[in-house]
């Protein structure tokens, strides 16, 4: 019995190779931030240059500065969640709940701004289809997070989308407040909404599927 078992395990071992373990979760999550922070940026310049006083506003307002460091670092630490999330009980739930928590803060900083904004309203540097290419510059992100996140073993793929879809959306709704007009009202509904909309048609296409193979 024990050389039938030996045999057995011989020849289901026999055809196998050794599979490269994939990076660390911290590693891919910074590595796709850098990419989709560089693709972004690039991305939207070839649509058209920034606000012609964005980087002069950068270096002399300070809570405009904090804002928008205070983003990238929310939409970072949420990457990393997502990309933790994707590894069988490396991620808890009350990391996932800071990283959303951030980015709530980060979101309130415009309802805020409403009232009392960061810069003073203006249509200068106002891009005439910045909804859509907020729709459109998210897309490469979320498709790189997806793959790279399929290197490890998500146990829960929808959840991981909707994190990965998320944090890849916020990444060009966060640059546009560079490249477009900076007005409280207009973030809130042309950069910011259709960052969500990517978030939740990526999170439906994800359940969809799961639903289609689970059948």
């Amino acid at each position: 019995m024990s050389a039938d078992t030996d045999k057995l395990i011989a020849s289901l071992s026999s055809g196998l190779a050794p599979v490269r373990p994939p990076m660390r979760a911290e590693i891919t999550a910074l590595l796709w931030l850098l990419a989709s922070a560089g693709f972004v940026i690039g991305i939207t310049y070839w649509f058209g240059p920034i606000r012609a006083n964005a980087l002069h506003q950068l270096a002399t307002q300070p809570r405009f500065l904090l804002e928008t460091l205070f983003g990238f670092g929310a939409i970072g630490f949420t990457a990393l969640m997502a990309f933790r999330t994707a590894i069988p009980g490396a991620a808890s739930r009350m990391g996932v709940l800071i990283g959303l928590g951030l980015l709530a803060l980060w979101l309130a900083n415009y309802a805020v701004g409403l009232v009392y904004p960061a810069l003073e309203p203006s249509m200068l540097g106002k891009r005439d289809h910045c909804f859509s290419e907020t729709l459109m510059f998210a897309l490469a992100p979320a498709g790189l997070a997806l793959l790279l996140g399929r290197r490890f073993y998500p146990l829960r793929p929808v959840y991981s989308t909707a994190l990965f879809c998320l944090a890849a959306a916020m990444l060009p709704a966060l640059y546009m407040q560079l490249a477009c007009m900076y007005e409280p009202a207009h973030i809130l509904q042309m950069h910011i909404l259709p960052a969500l909309l990517v978030t939740l048609a990526g999170t439906a296409c994800a359940w969809g599927w799961a639903r289609f193979k689970r059948r």
